[in-house]
């Protein structure tokens, strides 16, 4: 039967710098990338149909996208082919009158073509955003205050949540560069990752701090038992993203990609940049 062994890393290798820059790099980098997609486009992420309000319309056209152009006068925001069925296409518009979106797709295709059909007013869709947005911040702040509450220590707990807030900002970019926009489905992966992420930390951060025996036997045992369930839950969201795109089931594949990119994320983040943090902390700051 395999087993997934994990293989000793001699931490003290490497200075308290040289650890932290990599995770550093890579929060500094996702920062820039939300930065410049905020004043390019007005938003750090991509809004989807369910934020910014339109109409979206699943329809059947044997003569493809050329078909499609030709069958509306309204001005059509995407059309996107749904994998798991052949010449089927989810055309978005932003306008939201329904009802004569419906008739232009009866006559140019039949009724029994137009698949599905529903209209979000652009109100009701920024009203959404923002609440979705509300939930995230206050998920991420009650998070911060339960990690400071369990360790009541400044470096310690700042560690945990510095980390914890590169797995969510390094995905976020990452999904303006794949293309894959916000909606209520990728809010809940964000939401997921916070719960992810805080729990390998606090695994770490628990074991040198409250744990007997040195600080690098404490990673280790720390390591054995939190890098086996990443990398456990990493392979499954991957393999749940694969099966996803294959079946067409868009949302649940972007999902998963977010989840991986988030927990590839917290590894990096988890022992590099937290680490260092408790080994300063212990060795070099008011712990000592």
């Amino acid at each position: 039967m395999p087993s997934f062994e994990i293989p000793e890393v001699d931490f003290s290798r490497y200075s308290n710098r040289q650890l932290a820059s990599v995770p550093l790099a890579l929060i500094a980098l996702a920062l820039v990338v939300l930065v410049a997609w905020t004043v390019v486009f007005g938003h750090p992420v991509t809004p989807g149909f369910e934020f910014t309000g339109g109409t979206e319309i699943t329809v059947q056209a044997a003569g493809g996208q050329p078909a499609i152009q030709q069958a509306f006068s309204a001005e059509i925001t995407s059309i996107q082919p749904v994998r798991s069925q052949a010449d089927t296409y989810i055309v978005t518009f932003q306008s939201t009158n329904l009802e004569q979106l419906t008739q232009s797709a009866n006559a140019a295709f039949g009724a029994e073509n137009v698949l599905s059909k529903q209209s979000v007013s652009p109100s009701f869709g920024a009203s959404a955003q923002q609440t979705a947005v509300f939930g995230l911040g206050v998920a991420f702040a009650g998070m911060a205050i339960v990690v400071f509450a369990l360790f009541r220590t400044l470096v310690p707990s700042g560690a945990v949540v510095v980390s914890a807030l590169g797995d969510i900002l390094v995905p976020m970019a990452l999904m303006n560069v794949f293309g894959i926009k916000l909606s209520l489905g990728t809010v809940a992966a964000l939401l997921m990752l916070i719960g992810y992420s805080v729990d390998s930390d606090i695994l770490l951060t628990n074991h040198v701090l409250r744990r007997s025996g040195g600080f690098y036997e404490s990673v280790d045992r720390a390591m054995k038992t939190g890098v086996t369930m990443t990398v456990t839950s990493l392979c499954a969201m991957a393999v749940m993203a694969v099966v996803a795109y294959l079946f067409g089931i868009d949302l649940m594949a972007s999902i998963g990609i977010i989840l991986v990119f988030g927990l590839a994320t917290d590894l990096v983040n988890t022992y590099m940049l937290n680490l260092s943090l408790l080994r300063w902390y212990k060795y070099e700051g008011v712990a000592r």
